[in-house]
C-alpha cells in the first residue's frame, strides 16, 4: 500500500484559515508534516485548527501575513524558519475575495487585487522560500488554481485573469527550478463541497448535471491531490495543471 509520510518536512499553507486551506493543512499534518498555518484576517479559525492539530500529536504554528506584500511574505519566511525550520513545501492557496460581475461593471481595483493575490503572491512565496529548497536540493510548490480558468464564463474575468497569470508564472518557475529537485504544480478545484456548503446547502443541480462523475467533489479531494503532489510519490511530476473537478473541465492536447 502506498503511504504518504511527510515526517521531517516543513509545510507552509497560505490561506490556511479558509475553506479549502483548513482541510489541506489538516491533511498535511495527518501525513506527519510540521505545518505553518498562514492567515490574513482569520486568526480565530487558524488558532482553532492549530489547536486541533496539536491535540492529535502534530506540530503546527499560526503566522499572520499579507501575501501581496514582499516585506510581509519575507517576515513569514523568517517566522517559519525560527519556529519550524526552513520550508520544504509551500502551498499557495490564499486569494482575496470580491463580488463577481461583468467586465464592463467590474471595478478596476478587483483586477488589481487578483493580480496581487494570485500572480504576485506566487512570485513572492517563490522568492522567499525557494532559495532554502535549492540549498536542500528538494522542494515542493503546490498552488490552488481553479476550473474557472479553463471555462472563461461570464462574470469571472478578474478572478481568471489572476489565475491565468499565476498559471503562466508557475509553468516558467517549474522550468527554472527543476534542476534542483523542486517540483511546481497546480491543483484546480471545481465547485467543491466545503464546510460553508454543508452548513448552508443550496441547489447545485444546474452544476452537477454537467459533471461527468455526476456529483460534486469534497474539500478532502483537493487536500488529497495536494498531499500527493507534495509527497515523494510525485517526484517526477512538475509543471502540471491538475483539475480536480469530476471531469467538468478536461485539459486537451
Amino acid at each position: 500500500m502506498l503511504d504518504v509520510d511527510m515526517k521531517g518536512r516543513v509545510a507552509v499553507v497560505s490561506g490556511a484559515s479558509g475553506e479549502l486551506g483548513r482541510v489541506i493543512a489538516r491533511t498535511l499534518a495527518d501525513c506527519n508534516a510540521r505545518v505553518a498555518l498562514h492567515y490574513f484576517n482569520g486568526k480565530d479559525r487558524a488558532t482553532q485548527l492549530c489547536e486541533e492539530i496539536k491535540s492529535k500529536g502534530g506540530e503546527a504554528v499560526t503566522i499572520q501575513a499579507d501575501v501581496s506584500n514582499k516585506e510581509s511574505v519575507f517576515n513569514l519566511r523568517d517566522e517559519v524558519r525560527s519556529k519550524l525550520g526552513p520550508a520544504d513545501i509551500i502551498v499557495n492557496n490564499a486569494v482575496q475575495q470580491y463580488e463577481w460581475t461583468s467586465v464592463l461593471n467590474q471595478e478596476e481595483e478587483d483586477y488589481e487585487s487578483q493580480f496581487k493575490t494570485c500572480v504576485l503572491h506566487n512570485v513572492l512565496m517563490a522568492k522567499a522560500f525557494i532559495p532554502d529548497m535549492i540549498n536542500k536540493k528538494w522542494g515542493r510548490v503546490v498552488a490552488t488554481n481553479t476550473e474557472c480558468t479553463m471555462q472563461c464564463n461570464p462574470n469571472q474575468s478578474a478572478y481568471i485573469s489572476g489565475k491565468g497569470g499565476q498559471d503562466r508564472v508557475l509553468r516558467v518557475l517549474a522550468s527554472e527550478v527543476g534542476e534542483y529537485g523542486i517540483t511546481v504544480n497546480q491543483v484546480a478545484p471545481g465547485w467543491m463541497i466545503s464546510d460553508r456548503f454543508r452548513e448552508n446547502p443550496i441547489d447545485d443541480s444546474g452544476y452537477v448535471k454537467n459533471v461527468p462523475l455526476g456529483h460534486r467533489g469534497e474539500d478532502q479531494d483537493i487536500a488529497n491531490a495536494v498531499a500527493f503532489l507534495a509527497s515523494d510519490l510525485a517526484s517526477f511530476i512538475t509543471g502540471v495543471f491538475l483539475p480536480v473537478a469530476g471531469g467538468n473541465v478536461m485539459p486537451r492536447i
